[in-house]
């Protein structure tokens, strides 16, 4: 996090991650987006059924026509004088001419622009939730190097003050992470970004979920003065020992459900999660600053048969562009913000220019909970910062590098991300260019449903914790 007094600095050092721990030009008929895999959130590992699963139903809301706007679909297109129409949480029409239904909201969107949702790969909002006292502090299970019995989900806190600024931001989607003081901390959370009681309300039905795993100093640091890993060649040795026991689990497990002869095995928890990770259900985000150590953590995710979704946070991810592009690894990174620790030291501004240059995926991400309500900014400096530079970065890649992009590393392209017909309805209307730092948000729309308008109170979120305050 940015900007800290010398006490709250002390207190994110324990609790963070990154310093501790639609194509056409017309109205088009709407085709069926199609879902994420449902067994991906529906964890069925060892023959158990569901686990936890989303309880998330879609807000009604009347069908919405935005009109005269710039829409920046993320999909090729920046239309000038543009119309969008959802309705019953989908994109009906994008285009030029788009006839809206009589029940419609129109919406005057002159001189204003339209983007997808906001999508964070990388927050601890609601894990790490605000005011920042130790009894909110619940993102790190630092108690063993290995923890990927833990999911984030449990410690998640819906009435975290920093929703409501989040979704404000014109954020809809995140991804809720562990922190980053162990090889493997746990699983994510996909999440809508709506008011709800439970943190199950908020699942993204079908979302696969992330492991959150962290390379280089924070684990080292963490263990090095209680039983280890001291080094980073502990590290490595601590996740292959993880994998090595989570495949004997898979292969056990696979030859019970095959025939059933006998008792099941006895369920771990910790090695259910790396198995899936081995079947492919669970994502790999894995929090790693330095090129060799991502080289390193590809290597290990070739021993024993994964990828690696996304690198988080990838300060020298430039450095090996070639090989992430090749990989099809996507980095999600920040626009400008390293050297607060060794292994963050060899930061450029031109780090997410030279990835999309060479062929790789680029995701902003904020890993900070006043980040995530301007990641719109951070993706229009990244931008400029490769133009500078000569790196001709269109203004429709930037818009990707926070929708689109993040809407693939979690998985959930084929839903949102873009403006397309049949995609979710996840939509942000914008008072300027959101490449410019006098963007705001005015309306912000998640499936459909109108779940923040700046200027009207009645569509304001707020939470108990902030219920009454001016």
């Amino acid at each position: 996090m940015r900007h800290l007094s010398t006490g709250l600095a002390l207190l994110v050092l324990v609790a963070g991650c990154a310093s501790a721990g639609a194509r056409t030009t017309t109205a088009s008929a709407p085709a069926p987006a199609a879902a994420p895999a449902a067994a991906a959130s529906q964890d069925t590992a060892a023959g158990i059924g569901p686990q936890y699963p989303s309880t998330y139903q879609r807000h009604a809301n009347p069908p919405v026509l935005i009109r005269n706007a710039t829409i920046m679909t993320a999909a090729g297109q920046e239309i000038q004088g543009g119309s969008i129409l959802f309705k019953d949480g989908r994109i009906v029409s994008v285009g030029t001419s788009v006839q809206a239904p009589s029940d419609a909201v129109v919406v005057d969107g002159t001189g204003k622009w339209v983007t997808p949702g906001v999508i964070d790969t990388h927050s601890h909002i609601g894990v790490y939730a605000a005011p920042g006292t130790f009894a909110e502090s619940d993102g790190n299970e630092a108690t063993r190097p290995v923890t990927a019995e833990v999911w984030a989900e449990h410690s998640f806190w819906p009435q975290d003050p920093q929703i409501p600024l989040a979704i404000a931001g014109g954020v809809t989607t995140i991804q809720a992470l562990p922190g980053s003081a162990n090889l493997i901390g746990g699983r994510s959370a996909v999440l809508k970004l709506v008011p709800a009681r439970s943190v199950q309300e908020m699942k993204f039905p079908g979302a696969h979920y992330g492991l959150k795993m962290a390379c280089g100093e924070n684990p080292k640091r963490v263990y090095g003065q209680r039983g280890g890993p001291s080094t980073r060649m502990g590290n490595m040795a601590g996740y292959r020992e993880a994998f090595i026991a989570a495949q004997a689990y898979r292969l056990k497990w696979d030859k019970w459900n095959k025939d059933h002869q006998g008792d099941p095995p006895e369920r771990n928890l910790r090695n259910e999660s790396l198995a899936e990770v081995l079947r492919g259900n669970i994502y790999v985000h894995n929090h790693c600053y330095r090129a060799d150590e991502m080289m390193q953590m590809l290597d290990l995710a070739h021993e024993f048969g994964f990828k690696i979704r996304s690198f988080h946070h990838a300060v020298e991810a430039y450095k090996i562009a070639d090989v992430l592009a090749r990989e099809g690894t996507a980095s999600s990174i920040w626009s400008d913000w390293w050297g607060f620790k060794e292994e963050a030291m060899d930061g450029i501004y031109e780090n997410g220019a030279l990835l999309q240059q060479a062929g790789a995926r680029v995701v902003i991400h904020s890993d900070d909970a006043s980040g995530i309500q301007r990641l719109n900014q951070e993706a229009a400096k990244a931008m400029y910062h490769g133009r500078r530079a000569g790196i001709p970065i269109t203004r429709d890649q930037a818009v990707r590098w926070f929708t689109a992009n993040p809407a693939w590393a979690l998985g959930l392209d084929s839903t949102v991300g873009t403006l397309e017909p049949g995609k979710m309805a996840d939509v942000v209307l914008w008072s300027a260019d959101p490449l410019s730092v006098y963007a705001r948000a005015i309306q912000v729309y998640n499936d459909g449903w109108l779940v923040y308008d700046r200027n009207d109170p009645a569509h304001q979120p707020k939470t108990d914790f902030t219920l009454g305050q001016p």
